[in-house]
């Protein structure tokens, strides 16, 4: 199917009276959906008027702050009852940041809300550790990561995994807290 002149009339046509791009596809015919909102971005004809709901619900949404200015209050005369002041835009919740490879990471949980010994075994266990590279992992050695990745001195622990976890049975301890506690420590 090629773009003939009368079919690019016939689309913008179309396009101006707000019909959808499934709707031109059809009326078209041996042209998909994509075809036609691809033609119509080449075309430029992106921009068209909104739907009246949509800008209807825009103005309720945000109506327009009144333009016309306010008449200030002589020294003499006593101050009107001023207008409640709008209250303030909530902020928005905090995102996860990405943090680039070679960066030091944000402060961490602090190593009181892990069991101290889970963290006496964990550092018992990291000696004892194969120190092995991303390579050198299987389905049987942990895959529980020690170090910066960005750094030359990253290593796996490479012990033998609990049977159907990721990592050690030091390293389950640790990553895998029973539910009573974690919601012990959220109070």
């Amino acid at each position: 199917m090629s773009w003939t002149d009368e079919r690019v009339e016939l689309l913008k046509k179309m396009w101006g009276e707000g019909q959808s791009a499934s709707q031109i596809a059809k009326e078209l015919g041996g042209v998909t959906r994509n075809a036609v909102i691809g033609k119509v971005h080449r075309l430029g004809l992106s921009n068209r008027a909104t739907t009246s709901t949509k800008t209807e619900t825009k103005a309720k949404a945000a109506p327009k702050a009144d333009t016309k200015p306010k008449p200030t209050p002589k020294p003499a005369e006593p101050a009107a009852k001023a207008a409640p002041e709008p209250a303030a835009p909530k902020p928005l919740p905090a995102r996860k940041q990405i943090i680039p490879a070679g960066q030091p990471l944000p402060p961490q949980p602090s190593a009181n809300e892990i069991s101290p010994e889970a963290l006496a075994k964990v550092s018992a266990i990291e000696k004892k550790a194969k120190r092995l590279t991303l390579m050198e992992l299987t389905e049987r050695t942990c895959k529980w990561p020690v170090g910066d990745p960005a750094t030359d001195d990253f290593w796996f622990c490479g012990l033998t995994v609990q049977q159907g976890k990721p990592y050690c049975e030091a390293h389950v301890g640790v990553a895998f807290q029973p539910m009573s506690s974690r919601r012990d420590r959220r109070r």
